[in-house]
């Protein structure tokens, strides 16, 4: 059922010409130990300036906004939907930040069924997982370093040295602790 929606929502997203890369739950499913995950989180590296054209996209993978576009994806820059047939919440994350525009370009395909969907990589998975911090996240993070044998460190924590001072939060130490490195 996920993947059918993700084939839908890639299909959609790429006619559409917007670039995108799974994120979350779903690129843990990928790169990281298996866990239940009921919904999608997915960045667009688009901004406001493209919510129509997202809207569009949304209701071509048969998703339905769950609130107002307008005004919601205005103040908070996320477009939650649910599928119509499956219910299945799909969140549309608009950013075009420099990090994120990168991280996108990096991002790795995998073949779901018949359609290839973009996922973030191992390495930018963690740079979003730690900057959450959240307890769940710091376990993705353990799960993602144990099953990635080849990821890249020193990318990781250059980001992380980078958006340390912006979130003002201890990121390094966080993931330091969460990969059993000091």
């Amino acid at each position: 059922m996920i993947s059918e929606v993700l084939e839908r929502v890639a299909a959609a997203l790429v006619a559409a010409r917007i670039p995108y890369m799974v994120i979350g739950g779903q690129a843990v499913l990928v790169h990281g130990e298996p866990r239940l995950t009921r919904d999608i989180d997915i960045t667009l590296g688009v901004s406001l300036d493209r919510l129509a054209d997202i809207v569009a996209a949304a209701a071509e993978a048969g998703l339905a906004p769950l609130v107002d576009p307008q005004t919601f994806v205005r103040e908070t820059m996320v477009l939650p939907c649910a599928d119509a047939n499956s219910g299945v919440r799909v969140d549309l994350v608009l950013s075009d930040s420099s990090f994120e525009r990168a991280a996108i370009d990096r991002a790795v395909t995998v073949r779901l069924g018949s359609t290839d969907v973009r996922f973030v990589t191992p390495e930018d998975l963690i740079v979003h997982k730690v900057g959450a911090g959240r307890p769940r996240d710091l376990e993705d993070v353990r799960s993602i370093v144990a099953r990635q044998p080849r990821l890249d460190r020193q990318r990781v924590e250059q980001a992380l040295r980078e958006f340390e001072p912006l979130l003002e939060a201890p990121l390094l130490e966080r993931w330091r602790e969460a990969a059993g490195s000091s």
